[in-house]
C-alpha cells in the first residue's frame, strides 16, 4: 500500500490576520500621501509618507510570493519588526506635525490618518512579535530538556 501523507495547508497571506493589517497600513499611509499632495503640505510629510508606502509594498508582495522562505539568509520578521517601529515613530512625528499648526482641511486629515496609520504599524509590529514568540523559525529555536536523543 502506498501512504498518503497529508501536507498541511497554509493560510495565503491576503487571507490572514497580518495580511490584513498590513493591507490597511498599505492604505491608510496612501490615503495620508494623498492628502499630503493635494493640500499641498510640506514635502518631508510627502517623501516620508511616499517611502513607506514604498517599503510596506515591498513587504506584502515578499510575504504574497513567498519569498520570505525562499531567502532564508535574511530573517524576515526581525526585519518586519524594525520597520514597523522606525514607521511608528515617522509617522507619529509626520502626524503631529501636520496637526499641529494651524493648517488645510486636507493636511489635517491627511495627519488623522498618518495617526491611524502610526496605531496600525503598531499592531503589526505586536502581530509579528507574537509570532516569533509563540512560533519561533529561524536558526534559534527552543528545546525541551525533556526532548533527548536517545541513541
Amino acid at each position: 500500500m502506498d501512504t498518503v501523507q497529508l501536507k498541511i495547508k497554509h493560510r495565503p497571506f491576503c487571507f490572514s490576520v497580518k495580511g490584513h493589517v498590513k493591507m490597511l497600513r498599505l492604505a491608510l499611509t496612501a490615503a495620508s500621501m494623498t492628502f499630503f499632495i493635494i493640500a499641498q503640505a510640506p514635502e518631508p510629510y510627502i517623501v516620508i509618507t511616499g517611502f513607506e508606502v514604498t517599503v510596506i509594498f515591498f513587504f506584502i508582495i515578499l510575504y504574497i510570493l513567498r519569498l520570505d522562505r525562499l531567502m532564508k539568509w535574511l530573517f524576515w520578521p526581525l526585519l518586519d519588526i524594525i520597520n514597523s517601529l522606525v514607521t511608528t515613530v515617522f509617522m507619529l512625528i509626520v502626524a503631529v506635525l501636520a496637526l499641529i499648526p494651524e493648517t488645510t482641511t486636507l493636511t489635517v486629515v491627511g495627519g488623522v490618518f498618518a495617526l491611524v496609520a502610526a496605531v496600525c504599524c503598531l499592531a503589526d509590529g505586536a502581530l509579528i512579535y507574537r509570532k516569533l514568540l509563540f512560533n519561533p523559525s529561524g536558526p534559534y529555536q527552543k528545546k525541551p530538556v525533556h526532548e533527548k536523543k536517545v541513541l
